[in-house]
């Protein structure tokens, strides 16, 4: 939409004006603007899906399921919560603050620029595009050059469903990234890779602007001997397999019991086999990877590993930038591949026997946005839950735990900071405002000076 520093300039400042103008911190404009993105996004259904399968060759049932329903249900959510969420909170006030009011408000920041990325380059875009605005903010929105098909889409709803200078998206890349940054924002809310996390966090250091991060790293899987081994297989396939392993929250390695490693690879094989069942559906079907400097990164990552694929010997798909899925068995863990978020169809295989030194595998890892446990023991289970940090956990599955909107998703340490989904998108984008209002009825003559003993002896009772 725009490539060159002028005219981001001048649609920063127009954004920014039509936040000066108040209209934004309206609710029942707010919900208007919100009810017209929900109509809008119906309208542009069908160039939704064929932007996402000309951008990472994702399927129509794909993109509903990770995309389409998760922003249809947080509109929905806002639409209908929206005035409880941002009603005035009435408290009672402390002893020193009577007689009077008090009251907190939740305002918005003002100004928020949104970094999406290309993974889910719909959902990352919209989810906090609709917490920014059911907030009273103005949006400058960011998507990643990575998906132009579903940026192009985006540019078309934007237009289409607000208000002009509501909201603001800027195509481009990294030029583009760097001028954004150069300016003040009241908030900034980004996802995508940690050493890009780094870049977003230093340039918000220097304006002092809070922000929200989203990141990754490598999420384990453990899978304890007392579990079901066909369901632990086909559910861990399922959090592997959806945007070919183009996932935050993907199973980035599995850590299984030494004595039921063999039986688990069969299994997942097994599964695999049935969830590619010909080359036909993989080629028509399965995701592709996002770029050619994404597939080059993974096939670096398997080099002097030896894979276990199905349906064919090579895993590559060099003319169509895909992969199919690998399993490697107990691979280096100072290899590439076991330091590195993965972010494909690969999926190491290590094994644990001591519970105690699993522990501290885990614990000696930088903390991952996502942690799955396989275990019908809920002592095992708790165990590794208290010892072991991530930004969230699910249990006996894998991904659906992010899919919530009664819950926060976000991470913790080098996988992200802050949180959002439903209320939490709310809160994220808007902050607390205490005011309190005194009355005139009556003063405390003692807390003004000049400050005598008796007065002293009089507040210390009053406000012990």
């Amino acid at each position: 939409m725009t490539s060159n520093r002028n005219t981001i300039q001048m649609g920063l400042q127009r954004v920014k004006n039509h936040f000066d103008s108040g209209l934004s911190k309206d609710i029942d404009y707010r919900l208007e603007q919100l009810q017209s993105l929900k109509n809008t996004i119906k309208t542009y259904e069908n160039e939704i899906y064929e932007a996402l399968y000309t951008d990472l060759n994702k399927s129509a049932q794909e993109t509903f399921m990770t995309e389409l329903s998760i922003v249809n249900e947080e509109l929905e959510y806002m639409i209908s919560n929206l005035k409880k969420l941002a009603k005035p909170k009435r408290i009672i006030p402390s002893l020193s603050q009577l007689p009077g009011s008090l009251k907190i408000l939740r305002e918005p920041y003002g100004s928020v620029l949104i970094f999406s990325t290309w993974n889910y380059p719909l959902q990352l875009a919209l989810v906090p595009l609709i917490g920014a605005i059911a907030a009273g903010n103005v949006v400058v929105l960011k998507p990643s050059e990575y998906s132009p098909q579903t940026s192009k889409v985006l540019i078309k709803i934007c237009e289409s469903a607000f208000d002009k200078d509501l909201v603001f998206v800027v195509e481009g890349g990294r030029e583009e990234n760097t001028i954004l940054l150069e300016n003040k924002f009241d908030y900034i809310f980004f996802t995508g890779s940690t050493s890009m996390g780094k870049v977003v966090m230093k340039s918000a250091a220097e304006h002092l602007t809070p922000l929200t991060l989203e990141l990754g790293g490598k999420s384990p899987c453990i899978v304890d001997s007392n579990t079901n081994l066909r369901e632990t297989a086909k559910r861990i396939v399922f959090g592997k397999l959806i945007n070919a392993g183009q996932t935050c929250v993907a199973p980035d390695y599995i850590y299984v019991k030494e004595e039921i490693k063999t039986a688990l690879i069969d299994e997942l094989l097994m599964v695999l086999a049935q969830a590619i069942p010909n080359e036909r559906y993989f080629e028509e079907t399965f995701g592709k990877i996002i770029s050619e400097k994404h597939y080059s990164r993974l096939k670096s990552l398997l080099e002097d590993q030896k894979p276990i694929t199905v349906l064919s010997e090579s895993p590559y798909y060099d003319s169509e930038l895909k992969i199919k899925p690998v399993l490697l068995d107990s691979p280096d863990p100072e290899s590439d591949v076991m330091k590195e978020e993965i972010f494909g169809p690969i999926l190491p295989i290590i094994s644990w026997n001591d519970k105690n030194e699993l522990i501290a595998n885990l614990k000696s890892k930088p903390k991952p946005l996502s942690m799955y446990i396989f275990s019908n023991d809920d002592s095992f289970t708790e165990e590794i839950i208290r010892n072991a940090d991530s930004g969230g956990v699910c249990i006996n599955d894998t991904l659906l735990h992010m899919s919530s909107l009664k819950s926060p998703f976000g991470g913790v340490g080098p996988s992200g900071m802050g949180s959002y989904h439903g209320k939490w998108s709310f809160n994220t984008f808007s902050r607390e405002r205490t005011v309190l209002k005194k009355w005139w009825i009556f003063d405390i003559p003692m807390r003004h000076q000049p400050y005598t003993d008796r007065a002293f002896k009089i507040i210390k009772k009053l406000l012990r």
